[in-house]
């Protein structure tokens, strides 16, 4: 899997899924965005036809396609394929905006944060092991954004207790156990108290050697994950938590403190007290009787004073005439540009993830574009410019930004004013955010000059915690 695989863009498979752009690789698979029916983006992932491991592969990916959960992400299709005289499987699946792992590297969850991404995760896998299914590769990449739903990859389920000889393992997440070929629903618990680990520290367990029994954890991990990540990494699979175990930790809603009020003795006369008696309860409407009562008289006092004091009331009517002319006023239209990307504003990183999981996770409901997304307008539009184009960036990306992240695209405009082409001048830090910046590129609009056949622009772009800003500036010569 050392092929440069980015020339393999725009080649088609089967006839059917352009390889649009190349998206990343694996030691054993490379996945392009692609285009399915009903779905503008998809994920196809590619991995070379092993003659053994084929037709059990295929059937794999046919069972899981049949799956509709709001935690694991839909595989559409499934077969096989020719590229560059090489013969491959392929499978076609949901695509994410972001993984766990483009996160970590920019800082570590929360606890909450954490706890919310474990909902929908212990969702899913009980689900597939209700089944008698494991999921198998419980890894940050395979932690994946939908539409700010949290789901799970799906192409790696597998029925347990099937045997993995002849399946390269080299992750720290695969369990010890599966060296000699064993797979399990404990397997899946190994691999989540890894990523426990990983999502609230960025630092991975260790063991002194391959034989230990005692985990060394990172010094930053909080000591109310300490016990649970500890169960899940004992190499006795007998020993970790089941997920209902790990259901019954975290779905635990602390009960409502009940405070006893002694009830007062009721006097029969002096020196002598009567059991305990229930008064007599007062109609529901006298409350309600008073507080109107008190209402009227102070509506009526007020009265009295302006009657008095009828300067005064000239400031309060010019007062409320202001605010009804501000209410009136109609407000100035924002702009939420979107880009082609199938996201919508929302789960805090992953635990915006999680929000599906108050659902959700599904990593979540979205939020209101005005309060949750706030990508500004373009700052210092051009009046060349006739349209611009904001990225539009999940509140689970941006909440991963410390900071700014600055993206520059030069872009080549037509005489018509389409954009043409676009190279990177600065691509920022993040592949991720270069990515939607350049997406975002190439939908700007300027006025058409039937004089000159084609223009440069500078399309700089900002991402923050609060969102993203854009502007166009002609560049120096």
């Amino acid at each position: 899997m050392t092929e440069d695989w980015t020339k393999w863009e725009s080649q088609i498979i089967n006839g059917v899924f352009p390889l649009r752009r190349f998206l990343g690789k694996s030691n054993h698979s490379v996945v392009f965005l692609t285009e399915a029916q009903d779905f503008a983006n998809a994920a196809i992932k590619l991995m070379p036809a092993d003659p053994v491991q084929t037709e059990a592969q295929l059937s794999h990916w046919r069972t899981a396609a049949t799956f509709s959960h709001p935690h694991l992400i839909r595989l559409l299709q499934e077969g096989r394929c020719q590229l560059g005289g090489y013969q491959f499987l392929f499978v076609v699946m949901e695509y994410a905006e972001q993984t766990l792992a483009q996160i970590l590297p920019h800082r570590a969850l929360t606890p909450n944060e954490v706890r919310e991404m474990l909902l929908p995760t212990l969702d899913a896998l009980a689900f597939l092991h209700r089944k008698n299914l494991v999921h198998g590769q419980l890894k940050p990449p395979n932690f994946l954004v939908v539409n700010d739903q949290l789901k799970l990859a799906s192409d790696t389920i597998r029925p347990a207790g099937e045997s993995t000889t002849g399946i390269a393992k080299t992750s720290l997440s695969d369990p010890p156990e599966a060296k000699n070929g064993t797979n399990s629903a404990a397997g899946d618990i190994w691999g989540l108290g890894i990523t426990i680990t990983e999502a609230l520290t960025q630092c991975p367990p260790a063991w002194p050697d391959d034989r230990s029994e005692t985990v060394s954890l990172p010094a930053t991990l909080p000591p109310e994950f300490a016990d649970t990540v500890r169960r899940c990494l004992s190499r006795n699979p007998a020993d970790r938590p089941t997920i209902t175990d790990l259901e019954a930790q975290f779905k635990r809603v602390p009960q409502p403190s009940v405070v006893s009020v002694p009830q007062p003795l009721v006097r029969e006369a002096a020196g002598r007290t009567t059991p305990t008696q229930k008064s007599p309860k007062r109609p529901l409407f006298v409350p309600a009787v008073a507080v109107v009562l008190m209402v009227l008289v102070a509506v009526w006092a007020i009265v009295r004073i302006f009657q008095s004091h009828p300067n005064a009331q000239q400031p309060a009517s010019s007062a409320a005439q202001t605010s009804s002319q501000q209410a009136a006023s109609p407000a100035a239209p924002s702009q939420n540009p979107k880009t082609s990307m199938p996201t919508r504003p929302a789960v805090s990183a992953l635990s915006s993830s999680a929000r599906s999981a108050e659902s959700e996770p599904a990593l979540s409901h979205p939020a209101s574009p005005a309060s949750d997304q706030p990508a500004r307008a373009l700052a210092d539009v051009p009046t060349s410019v006739l349209r611009q184009e904001i990225p539009d960036v999940p509140r689970s990306a941006r909440e991963s930004i410390h900071g700014h992240i600055k993206v520059t695209v030069l872009v080549t405009v037509d005489r018509s004013g389409k954009v043409v082409d676009e190279t990177l001048e600065d691509p920022g830090s993040s592949k991720y955010f270069t990515r939607l910046a350049t997406e975002a590129a190439r939908k700007w609009r300027f006025a058409p000059a039937d004089n000159q056949d084609s223009r440069k622009w500078l399309l700089q772009f900002e991402f923050t915690h609060d969102g993203a800003t854009g502007r166009a500036a002609t560049p120096r010569t």
